[in-house]
């Protein structure tokens, strides 16, 4: 199982990453993982590869063999588009988070774009209204976890077995809401596929 997660610094993505590789693990794979965050600090892109499999001997995830992709802002999304395998699944979160080049340039950008360039180019879509399933969880920063939510069908990861992991990795506190985001993403991805 091959998965590539997209987004822009502060987004939670490695964490996101964190959790699927322990959950993979607590189900018996072997699980390789790699992260791409030179810019993270910045507003930049970050990329995380997560591999689980006996035979994935490294922690890159090759071009077309992305089983999942889950991108947490659309263009990031379509950035990392030629990772995933034809027949493949995107989860993508519909909001965007304007680029700094943008913001220098006075230049516009809301994501319809590549919301339809994706609607257009993968079949194997679910779109992510992001600030809902943030609402229904009660916090603005648990985009992330809500996004590992909807992609948990696509993963074979059971609701439990994420449930666990979750109460492992996070501080007590946020336990709960990081349930209810999970729980969240999970709803408007079967809402979705509907």
């Amino acid at each position: 199982m091959n998965c590539i997660l997209a987004g822009v610094g502060g987004q939670g993505t490695v964490l996101a990453s964190k959790l699927i590789a322990q959950a993979l693990m607590a189900l018996g794979h072997q699980v390789r993982t790699a992260e791409t965050i030179g810019m993270a600090q910045r507003g930049g892109c970050v990329v995380s590869h997560v591999r689980a499999g006996a035979d994935c001997a490294s922690p890159m995830v090759p071009l077309h063999s992305a089983d999942v992709l889950i991108g947490f802002e659309p263009a990031e999304a379509v950035r990392c588009l030629p990772y995933l395998k034809e027949g493949g699944t995107a989860v993508v979160s519909r909001r965007a988070v304007r680029p700094v080049t943008a913001s220098l340039t006075g230049s516009a950008y809301d994501g319809e774009d590549m919301l339809a360039y994706l609607k257009a180019n993968v079949p194997g879509l679910i779109l992510i209204d992001g600030e809902a399933v943030c609402a229904a969880a009660g916090s603005t920063r648990a985009l992330n976890v809500a996004l590992v939510g909807a992609a948990l069908r696509a993963l074979s990861i059971p609701e439990e077995v994420m449930e666990k992991t979750i109460e492992g990795a996070v501080r007590p506190q946020y336990v709960e809401i990081n349930r209810k985001a999970l729980l969240a993403g999970l709803d408007a991805a079967r809402k979705e596929e509907e």
